[in-house]
């Protein structure tokens, strides 16, 4: 456990849950790599499973980010996130020669929710 002092509150170590995300896709493999170099070779990129859902949203499916965000279950400002830090890291992954790990969606235990209704991810009491 890191050291505290009086600055410093257990609230500001600790990071809040992410909310569930609405994930669609599953990618057909969980690997990408430059070709003839061996993956042990080569240093590697995580990519969630969010970050790819909201490439394919903003990028392959070409919705606005307000819709794609509604698709996702997210507000558009937490979907700029996610899209922004996806896209910084596949294209660093392609300018280093980096392998780009994709990691999978948990599978869901239930149908997702209603689109049209507000996800509360915070307790309120």
């Amino acid at each position: 456990m890191p050291k505290t002092d009086a600055r410093t509150s257990l609230h500001s170590i600790m990071a809040r849950p992410l909310c569930p995300r609405l994930i669609a896709h599953r990618p057909p493999a969980s690997y990408f790599k430059p070709a003839g170099i061996p993956l042990y070779d080569l240093e590697e990129v995580e990519l969630g499973a969010d970050e790819l859902e909201a490439l394919r949203l903003a990028d392959v499916v070409d919705l606005y980010h307000t819709e794609a965000a509604k698709k996702m279950g997210v507000s558009r400002q937490t979907f700029d996130r996610i899209v922004r830090r996806a896209r910084m890291k596949v294209a660093g992954a392609l300018v280093r020669g980096q392998a780009l790990r994709v990691l999978l969606p948990p599978a869901s235990s239930g149908p997702p929710p209603a689109a049209d209704k507000p996800r509360r991810c915070r307790k309120t009491s």
